[in-house]
């Protein structure tokens, strides 16, 4: 893989409608730089036989089975802590802009 320059980089950033002065530029191009130097060496050590992953681990839900069950709190109960409510429901905030 070959060193990215200044100009690639200036490119780029054209690319993606980014401003950069000459001393971004130049910084990027060495953060790059390390950043491909960091990709070769990984690429060096990936093997065929060693599948990409993207956790080390495996993963799996913890979460139970939802269950129905009967359910024993009231609405009254339910709602005996609420900040506010109205009737039997809970009363929130609009949110969005939204005016009520």
């Amino acid at each position: 893989m070959s060193e990215i320059t200044a100009e690639q980089v200036a490119h780029l950033a054209n690319l993606a409608r980014i401003a950069l002065t000459d001393e971004e530029i130049e910084h990027l191009t060495t953060e790059l730089g390390q950043i491909m130097h960091a990709v070769e060496q990984v690429s060096e050590v990936a093997t065929p036989d060693v599948p990409p992953t993207s956790h080390p681990i495996p993963m799996q839900n913890v979460f139970r089975d939802d269950v129905v069950g009967t359910t024993v709190l009231t609405a009254d109960e339910a709602l005996a802590g609420a900040p506010e409510s109205d009737d039997s429901r809970f009363k929130v905030s609009a949110i969005l802009g939204e005016e009520q």
